[in-house]
């Protein structure tokens, strides 16, 4: 088969196209948003029918991956791993229904949080869900992984979780492909009741998960996936999960590491090699990128005075992602220190595109708010969360997707009258509706800003759920029509969009403003593909 340059997220989707997925779902959200586009791009998932539009939230992805699984076809769902919050309820039970046809739940985590609110790591739900959970450290892995993960699935009977990490995401290697295999065909579950989680048979089936435990850890011993990799010098052992695994032999000539080390990249840990380790070694040195799991367990699973050193001692940091460097100077190895910055560059924040609507419509809530005192601007998620630097200043809050809302509704109820909600059209179908219901439930005296550019701006400009459906869904929640006001966020309608922000402040009730205008990127791509169209036409007829 061809061999192809790419990215982690790349390898990913080629490798579930290979393994013969008949979908996949999910939510655009960096670093996993480029498994999806590079799906739906792809001429061969065209060719095999493969299902590739994006869910209005993760956790409508999990659960139509699920229906897929459960009509005994293969399916992929992926999402960054803050949308496994959104997923969880979904995620956690979909290992006791268990799955039919192949079912792999792709999380990519963000350490360092280059791109997201915190750094959780996704191997904790692996592990709280009982499931098999797979953390490749290159992009080969990552497509081999990918493909096995969907014979483990159908193996056990139960969902696979693949684990990576913002740099095995976004970074390009050299992949072979093997033979593609065709998709499944639809078949039912062979127990009609599997699916249907009352107590009774939720039970029967939390107990099946339980008894698969043994066999998930010898599978992970034999699969080739963990391995035991003698070294001369035992004086210290070395645990490096995933792509701790690269950066701990990028610290040695031809990667040869004197040391022996057991590479993880499959979960639960084999205690075999763990113990193999532990036994022939001093002292054992855990790398792993995102939280001390690994440490936490090994210092309970030792019980040997056996020290442990890793992120809980301080011998990595704490916090965020790994490196070479750190790597290095955790085992008390020489680096290079690299060059300082010179004094003339100088670093500039990230700031909203010029002609952004977004930037004109928080002058206008701005202008309209300077008769009331500061603090009263819950934002969300999405490029408008950028508004909160200079020079616009203009939010107090960005929690979770959809929190904007209803903390706005929590603040009014607090007494901070009027309260103002900043949500996307995007993250509003993702998770805003919820909180627009209850606002319109309880008569909240919030005044919300819909920003609605017709998009998913923040993650490159993916469809959003909600494009052209605003205005109805605001309606059908039971907003009054009077108080849903359409504004242009345009600098010549400055002091008319002023004028009707300071009407709705001034309503106790729910009022909802709703800002339309095009991204300017996806305009300006638009634009763009008009023109070379109209060339071509051209071309053609001349």
């Amino acid at each position: 088969m061809q061999k192809l340059l790419l990215l982690g997220d790349e390898a990913i989707a080629q490798g579930a196209v290979d393994a013969g997925i008949s979908g996949v779902y999910a939510y655009p959200g960096t670093p996993s948003t480029e498994i999806t586009e590079y799906i739906q791009g792809l001429k061969q998932a065209k060719e095999d029918n493969i299902r590739s539009f994006w869910s209005a939230n993760e956790k409508t992805a999990m659960e139509s991956a699920i229906g897929m699984s459960y009509a005994g076809k293969r399916a992929l769902v992926c999402m960054k791993h803050v949308g496994l919050n959104v997923a969880a309820d979904a995620f956690i039970n979909s290992a006791i229904t268990g799955a039919n046809g192949g079912l792999v739940v792709l999380s990519a985590d963000d350490p360092s949080m280059h791109s997201s609110q915190n750094e959780q790591d996704s191997r904790f739900y692996g592990k709280f869900a009982q499931i098999p959970t797979l953390e490749p450290s290159n992009q080969q892995e990552a497509y081999n992984m990918t493909r096995y993960g969907f014979e483990l699935s159908e193996k056990y009977g139960v969902p696979v979780m693949l684990r990576i990490t913002t740099r095995l995401a976004h970074s390009r290697a050299g992949v072979e492909r093997t033979k593609p295999k065709a998709q499944n065909k639809m078949r039912l579950p062979s127990d009609p009741k599997q699916y249907i989680l009352l107590p009774a048979i939720a039970r029967k089936q939390y107990n099946s998960l339980l008894g698969k435990q043994i066999a998930f850890e010898q599978d992970s011993f034999e699969s080739g996936n963990n391995l035991y990799i003698d070294g001369t010098d035992k004086s210290k052992g070395i645990i490096a999960c995933g792509i701790a695994y690269n950066y701990l032999i990028e610290n040695f000539e031809n990667q040869k590491v004197p040391y022996p080390v057991v590479k993880i990249s499959q979960y639960p840990v084999p205690r075999e090699l763990i113990n193999k380790l532990c036994e022939s070694v001093s002292e054992v040195f855990v790398l792993e990128d995102g939280y001390p799991i690994i440490e936490e367990l090994l210092r309970g699973m030792l019980n040997k005075g056996k020290k442990v050193r890793g992120r809980l001692d301080g011998t990595v940091p704490r916090a965020g992602e790994l490196n070479p460097k750190i790597v290095a100077q955790a085992l008390g190895l020489e680096f290079s220190e690299g060059f300082d910055i010179p004094e003339v560059l100088t670093g500039r924040p990230p700031k909203l595109c010029d002609g952004c609507s977004h930037t004109d419509s928080f002058l206008a809530l701005n202008e309209a708010l300077k008769t009331y005192s500061k603090g009263r601007v819950f934002s969300d998620i999405g490029c408008y969360t950028l508004s909160a630097l200079k020079p616009l200043e203009a939010i107090n809050s960005c929690v979770d997707m959809g929190a904007s809302i209803t903390m706005a509704i929590g603040a009014s109820d607090a007494g901070l009258i009027p309260s103002v909600a900043a949500i996307g059209d995007s993250t509003f179908t993702h998770s805003g509706i919820t909180g627009l219901l209850d606002a319109v439930n309880n008569n909240s005296p919030i005044t919300i800003l819909i920003m609605d550019n017709s998009t998913t701006g923040m993650t490159g400009g993916q469809k959003s759920s909600a494009l052209g459906k605003v205005d109805d869904i605001v309606k059908g929640v039971g907003v009054s029509e009077k108080h849903i006001r359409v504004i242009k966020p345009l600098r010549r309608t400055h002091e008319e969009n002023v004028k009707v922000f300071e009407e709705e402040l001034k309503y106790e009730g729910v009022s909802v403003i709703i800002a339309r205008r095009e991204c300017i990127q996806t305009m300006a791509r638009r634009m763009k593909e008009i023109a070379r169209l109209k060339r071509e036409k051209e071309q053609v007829n001349s």
